[in-house]
């Protein structure tokens, strides 16, 4: 067991690639991700799960199909399994994801920002 914290900004530092999410550490059978964000992502849901987007630095916004929700550094916003959304930066944004172990950052709707799964920084 290491007993070294997690910098969760050093890890930032360790890669440039956005909506491209980076496991820094897994509990149970949760992964804690870090992505860098900026312009649109593509409209998605996740059919058997809730995503936790949580703003380590900058600013960002979920569009619903009903409303958005604009988030900033420090904030955070749970969207329910199964809830269509689109998540999207006007400056880079550097967030937390907390999602099960396997879940694509695409959920429903692959595509060219389908990123690869389980990439560890």
């Amino acid at each position: 067991m290491l007993k070294t914290p997690i910098n969760l900004l050093n890890k930032f530092t360790h890669f440039s690639d956005q909506w491209s999410p980076r496991v820094v550490a897994q509990m149970n059978d949760y992964q804690f991700k870090l992505a860098k964000i900026q312009n649109e992502f593509t409209w998605h849901s996740h059919p058997d799960t809730d995503e936790v987007f949580l703003v380590i630095e900058g600013a960002m916004s979920i569009e619903f199909r009903d409303g958005k929700v604009d988030l900033l550094a420090g904030e955070m916003y749970v969207v329910p399994k199964g809830v269509e959304h689109k998540p999207h930066a006007k400056d880079e944004c550097k967030i937390m994801l907390i999602e099960p172990s396997g879940v694509v950052n695409t959920g429903d709707s692959p595509g060219e920002l389908t990123a690869q799964n389980d990439l560890w920084v």
